[in-house]
């Protein structure tokens, strides 16, 4: 019992039951509005972007810097998320990837879905190792917050919800919509990223930690889905790299860019992607063909192809470059030929 937080435990399960209580009776009488229904998705969405663009890729990973009016305006709907302070936020999340699926992962899977979904949050946290977020530590905003969220949080949720109350004269279902639901499918949609995003997916970029990629968990978790990738890579801005990804988190930080709101977006160069990825397949095709004389094949064309991506990272010649690009696609046809003999021979499979 003394390993219990008891404050989230009791906020946590006290407005589930709420909302299991309320919600029913509220329908016996009322039908919320299309306009309130709409405003409070658009909360839950323009929230949770908050805490991805925010409190994740630029505090916890630095992966932009970002303009101060914009730090105010997500730092304001962060705190409307009711996820804790950004400095708290931070802290455990460096924690995660400094130890991730070990015993000192704050919300490691490896203990369970659901402990690495909700239960975590109900165990006494480790105090703020000020080492852990040294570079935060003098900004301002993020300590005002820290020192002060629980009447920040309040103070940004009433007003919200009195404002959501007003433009639709519905009180009380804007308390229980724009405050209340909003907060369930927020926090549901959030946590999915330490639950989900460990469980259900690929992993092509990396075998050692159980972070996957998912197309469908990026839809519930604003473009945090393509978690393999950003655990393998946490400092690029982007988890989903590819256009056709869905990463609206990616989206609202690019657009920020272009309108001069944001600077010092970082990336991963594609060949040092394409290089890793490629070690990744090798390794784990040499492993299935230990005992096939595809092998050394495999291992001849694999290294020529990371030797030439390798290179092409720093090569500044235009001659150089041409000549390794007509290298690089000869070497990636004769790698796709490989790929092909052996799934037609069943040996991927096997």
């Amino acid at each position: 019992m003394k390993k219990i937080a008891w404050a989230p435990f009791l906020y946590i399960i006290g407005y589930h039951l709420f909302l299991a209580i309320a919600l029913p009776i509220y329908f016996m009488s009322h039908t919320p509005s299309w306009g309130l229904v709409a405003t409070t998705l658009s909360l839950v969405f323009i929230s949770g972007l908050a805490v991805t663009a925010g409190y994740h890729r630029c505090y916890s990973h630095s992966c932009y810097k970002m303009h101060p009016a914009v730090d105010a305006v997500l730092l304001f709907f962060a705190t409307l998320a009711t996820q804790g302070s950004a400095l708290r936020w931070t802290h455990d999340h460096r924690l995660h990837h400094a130890h991730v699926d070990t015993d000192k992962d704050p919300y490691s899977v490896k203990k369970g879905l659901l402990y690495a979904h909700i239960l975590w949050m109900f165990k006494k946290s480790v105090p703020i190792d000020s080492k852990v977020i040294s570079d935060l530590s003098r900004r301002s905003m993020l300590i005002f917050q820290h020192k002060y969220y629980p009447v920040l949080m309040v103070v940004a949720n009433v007003m919200t919800f009195l404002t959501v109350g007003w433009l639709f004269n519905d009180y009380l279902g804007a308390f229980l919509f724009a405050w209340w639901v909003r907060t369930l499918l927020l926090h549901h949609t959030t946590w999915c990223i330490n639950s989900l995003a460990h469980f259900w997916g690929t992993r092509d970029y990396s075998q050692e930690h159980s972070a996957v990629d998912n197309y469908l968990i990026s839809l519930l978790t604003y473009g945090e889905g393509y978690h393999n990738y950003h655990h393998t890579f946490a400092y690029d801005y982007r988890n989903g790299i590819r256009w056709y990804h869905f990463d609206p988190t990616k989206w609202l930080i690019w657009t920020l860019y272009k309108l001069g709101l944001a600077s010092d977006l970082k990336t991963v160069n594609n060949y040092r992607i394409a290089r890793h990825l490629l070690l990744q397949h090798k390794d784990e095709l040499v492993q299935k063909l230990k005992e096939s004389a595809a092998v050394q094949k495999v291992q001849e064309v694999a290294d020529r192809l990371s030797t030439t991506l390798a290179q092409l990272q720093s090569m500044l010649d235009p001659v150089q470059i041409r000549a390794a690009k007509k290298s690089l696609r000869e070497d990636w046809r004769e790698w796709r030929h490989i790929l092909k003999t052996l799934r037609k021979e069943s040996l991927l499979n096997a």
